[in-house]
């Protein structure tokens, strides 16, 4: 009776992981894709109004700011996308998970997500003293602050740790083969050019959320591959 009890918790847990098996991947790929369009359409928004050098002025002020406040308003959802794709990947690796990478890539993650945050707040700040004073602000010292700190807090830093979180998924990637090889050497490439010229080159931005959707669909099609069925033994004598 004992023996079948076990038993029958031993076909639960490898029916469990299973079923956690084919929906992992899956959530990951949705939450990477859902992360990395969201963000995409933010930053067009922002980009569209807001001049990306920490030199601006805020012609941008009274004329595009619901553009602004929409992109400000998207960035929350992004970033809860992304942190449920590092944690459904970190689900996905399961035992293979190394202490070293896992703390690097989980800390990178959240202080990518806490300096986006922070950047958006910053912007979000400009439009509500704006909103209060529409004739005091543009032009203003106070202006030009606010706006550079977004600025660096955007190119040097949180583009610096986006391209860690990188380095640090790259180099799972390639010791768990938890999705294409090839997206790891991407990822490396990506994450170069980011700590090099994320001050020099503007569309160095949108490198992260590329990568992140090339991994996404990546995984996403690895999914729904019809999986190769393996031919019982033949034990007849």
């Amino acid at each position: 009776m004992q023996l079948e009890v076990r038993s029958a918790g031993a076909a639960g847990a490898s029916g469990g992981a299973t079923h956690s098996g084919l929906k992992t991947p899956r959530a990951a790929a949705i939450a990477g894709i859902l992360f990395s369009v969201l963000l995409f359409i933010a930053l067009v928004l922002l980009l569209h109004s807001v001049q990306v050098r920490s030199t601006d002025r805020g012609e941008w002020l009274g004329r595009d700011t619901w553009s602004v406040a929409l992109a400000l308003n998207l960035v929350p959802f992004s970033g809860i996308a992304f942190l449920w794709f590092i944690g459904v990947l970190r689900d996905r690796l399961g035992a293979a998970e190394d202490r070293l990478f896992a703390t690097v890539f989980l800390g990178s993650g959240l202080l990518f997500v806490a300096l986006l945050f922070a950047s958006a707040s910053t912007i979000g700040a400009i439009l509500v003293v704006h909103a209060a004073a529409p004739t005091e602000l543009q032009g203003s010292t106070a202006f030009m602050i606010a706006r550079a700190f977004a600025y660096n807090l955007t190119t040097i830093y949180a583009l610096k740790v986006a391209a860690v979180f990188l380095m640090t998924a790259s180099t799972i990637v390639l010791r768990t083969a938890i999705t294409a090889r090839w997206t790891a050497i991407l990822g490396y490439l990506a994450a170069a050019t980011i700590l090099l010229g994320s001050q020099i080159f503007d569309w160095t931005i949108f490198m992260f959320p590329t990568w992140v959707l090339i991994v996404s669909i990546n995984i996403l099609v690895e999914n729904y591959r019809p999986a190769t069925t393996e031919r019982e033994p033949d034990i007849t004598p």
